[in-house]
């Protein structure tokens, strides 16, 4: 089954987008869609002289901008390579969708285009994040603002068939984000959640905390949309921040420059631990087609896995699996 990728999508597409796909064809054996403008496209893969069958070229003359509004542009770019692509899956041509483009724009193509997964509500965008005990995924880190506690339920559920299936965890643990563990913490809308939760067929350890993100507490972290995002963006900065002290402070000093040297071989190792390219992209759970979110920042190698994500949750047939559990709650 064929991936559609949005090769305008993303800060430095299509050059880097083109590159990624390259890398996923020749690593992967995916076959993919490019979509976008062919005035572009078809030079740069003349370049990199690829003359193989894995790649086909759909002419999309539109390209919705990161800033613009997300449903607007949906409905006024119907041309765009972010609504040709999600079109294209829905005609069953493809069997995925990525864009590392306009995060709000995928969403509401893909929901209203897709449609949602029968007895899901609202979609929700899942990351999975490094901790000190391997991964977690986190759910929803900007998809739903304001959802209803149901629908948190209903992404504790995606996340733990995503944790089975994708990341294979035999019995993955979820965790409510709160401002305490105890079961009465938080506001009637975290408390209602928590007895959603509890009362589920999930492995349900309660509540956890801003500082279990990273420590591997449970292998599903459940938040809303706005308390997820912010998280992440936090996280983020925290990362980069870091890098930067380290830099000032190793190389503030002959002393310092010469222990860097000895520290290089960990500080790859700790970098490549937490590079967001090597999770691939953020799947958008809840929509009928594997949709698949990459960071406007994305360079090669994490359009390669992102790829990868959608050609593996293709195969594993993970749609169905999330229709299952919805239905069996």
């Amino acid at each position: 089954m064929k991936i559609v990728v949005d090769a305008m999508g993303g800060d430095h597409a299509p050059e880097v987008v083109i590159d990624g796909t390259l890398a996923a064809v020749k690593e992967y054996g995916a076959e993919v869609i490019l979509v976008g403008d062919e005035a572009k496209i078809n030079p740069l893969l003349k370049k990199a002289k690829y003359s193989g069958s894995n790649i086909e070229v759909v002419h999309a003359p539109e390209t919705i901008e990161m800033c613009e509004s997300a449903a607007l542009s949906v409905r006024k770019k119907r041309n765009s390579s972010i609504v040709v692509g999600i079109n294209l899956v829905k005609e069953g041509k493809a069997g995925a969708f990525f864009s590392a483009g306009n995060t709000g724009a995928v969403v509401c193509a893909a929901t209203l285009g897709l449609r949602l997964i029968p007895g899901v509500e609202r979609p929700g965008i899942a990351i999975v994040t490094p901790t000190l005990k391997g991964t977690s995924l986190i759910i929803d880190v900007g998809a739903n603002i304001d959802p209803k506690p149901n629908q948190l339920l209903q992404y504790g559920i995606m996340g733990d068939v995503y944790s089975r299936t994708i990341l294979n965890k035999t019995n993955p643990s979820i965790g409510l984000l709160n401002i305490g563990e105890e079961e009465a913490k938080g506001t009637e809308f975290m408390r209602e959640t928590h007895e959603l939760l509890q009362k589920s067929k999930l492995n349900f350890i309660g509540n956890v905390e801003g500082k279990d993100l990273f420590s591997g507490k449970c292998d599903v972290i459940v938040c809303d949309g706005f308390v997820g995002n912010v998280a992440l963006k936090v996280s983020e900065s925290v990362a980069q921040v870091m890098q930067v002290f380290l830099k000032r402070y190793l190389l503030s000093n002959a002393l310092g420059r010469i222990g860097l040297l000895f520290l290089l071989p960990s500080l790859k190792r700790f970098k490549k631990e937490l590079d967001y390219s090597e999770y691939g992209g953020a799947p958008l759970l809840g929509v009928d087609g594997v949709t698949i979110i990459g960071h406007g920042r994305s360079n090669v190698k994490a359009i390669k896995n992102a790829i990868r994500v959608a050609k593996e949750e293709v195969e594993r047939k993970f749609n169905e699996k999330i229709t299952e559990a919805i239905s069996n709650k």
